[in-house]
């Protein structure tokens, strides 16, 4: 039997005065500025083996103490998620499919070997801090406050073994546009010499590793003048699998809507999910599958493929316009910013943000 944890609450003694507020929000970026405070819950094993969450918290948001020799700094114990809080027309504030991210942290962290945190903390903890930090909610088309919510290990240990001693943090930055300014169809690189993840690795769970592992092929894609990088399973006849952080999909002419198959390797997207329920919810015929790279290409130049877009928590949906590769490029049918594609989007944002009936019970009430 799970028992809910008690809150404390420090507010921050220097938050920003409103008019630093008011500046940051008018031109937010994408994780570039952090709201006042954090919320921080402690897990520790006893001397009988016993584990347990304790001291939950709300305290000003500042540098972390911690040992040189915590577990998180060696051997990369470390999980993390995130979402969004839109405020809605009438004030209140909201976030999409929360249970579906703390279900997922889990998954992560039994991969990582960490402890498993009961959901309703993982609920509480958003609360709490939204609560507090409202007021560092942007407005405007795509804007909101977005979360992360992350789990290190920081036992000072150099033992390779599961840490004893965990820390579960949520912290908030304002949000504009994942990729800036208007929303316009990217072009993204084709890895050919690196792999995001391998067969029986840390693919699904949401790990620090797996983004730092990203980063190499991310500066070769900038250096091909492109805005993410898409990687393959080498030994599964080239299939695709995901960007370096979003989930991708395929609108055939025939209706049919098509993703890479969730195979231990690819992340379960909660964008990706709902686009899933969207799409079926229209008729449509949704697969997933293996997709390869030749397909790919064969589809966009019989026009069987007419659409291919990008989703994540933050960038929600993105048209692709364009997939570089060393020896040339397969480009998307017309600008890339396909019917389908926005039409899924808009109605997704929709739900977000409140314009659109949550038919599905996926919103959740924060503030």
């Amino acid at each position: 039997m799970t028992t809910t944890l008690e809150f404390t609450q420090q507010l921050s003694d220097h938050p920003k005065s409103d008019e630093e507020r008011a500046a940051i929000l008018a031109d937010p970026g994408f994780g570039n500025h952090f709201t006042d405070h954090t919320v921080v819950v402690d897990y520790k094993v006893d001397m009988e083996g016993n584990g347990g969450w304790s001291n939950a918290r709300l305290e000003p948001y500042g540098p972390i103490m911690m040992d040189p020799a915590s577990a998180v700094l060696h051997y990369g114990q470390e999980i993390f998620e995130g979402m969004k809080a839109y405020k809605h027309a009438d004030g209140s504030v909201w976030t999409f499919r929360p249970e579906a991210n703390a279900k997922r942290m889990n998954l992560s962290a039994r991969r990582l070997a960490l402890p498993e945190l009961p959901e309703e903390t993982f609920l509480e903890s958003l609360r709490r801090l939204v609560a507090v930090d409202k007021a560092w909610i942007p407005s405007g088309e795509g804007a909101a406050l977005y979360l992360r919510p992350f789990m290190i290990a920081t036992e000072a240990f150099l033992g390779v073994r599961p840490a004893r001693e965990v820390s579960f943090r949520v912290i908030a930055s304002p949000a504009g546009n994942y990729f800036g300014g208007e929303l316009k169809p990217v072009s993204i690189w084709l890895s050919e010499n690196y792999a995001r993840a391998g067969r029986g690795g840390t693919g699904e769970a949401k790990c620090g590793g797996n983004y730092a592992a990203s980063l190499a092929p991310q500066l070769e894609a900038e250096a091909n003048g492109c805005k993410q990088v898409l990687f393959l399973d080498p030994f599964n006849d080239n299939a695709v699998e995901e960007l370096g952080g979003m989930n991708i999909f395929f609108v055939f002419a025939d209706g049919r809507l098509v993703t890479p198959e969730l195979n231990g390797n690819i992340l379960h997207g909660v964008t990706r999910d709902s686009v899933i329920q969207l799409a079926k919810d229209r008729g449509m015929d949704v697969q997933e599958r293996k997709i390869t790279i030749d397909e790919w290409r064969s589809g966009v130049d019989s026009g069987e493929i007419t659409e291919v877009f990008a989703c994540g928590t933050a960038a929600v949906i993105t048209p692709i316009g364009e997939l570089k590769t060393k020896d040339g490029s397969i480009a998307s049918p017309g600008s890339g910013a396909g019917e389908v594609s926005m039409s899924i989007r808009k109605q997704l944002l929709g739900i977000q943000t409140g314009d659109v009936e949550d038919t599905y019970g996926w919103l959740t009430r924060l503030a």
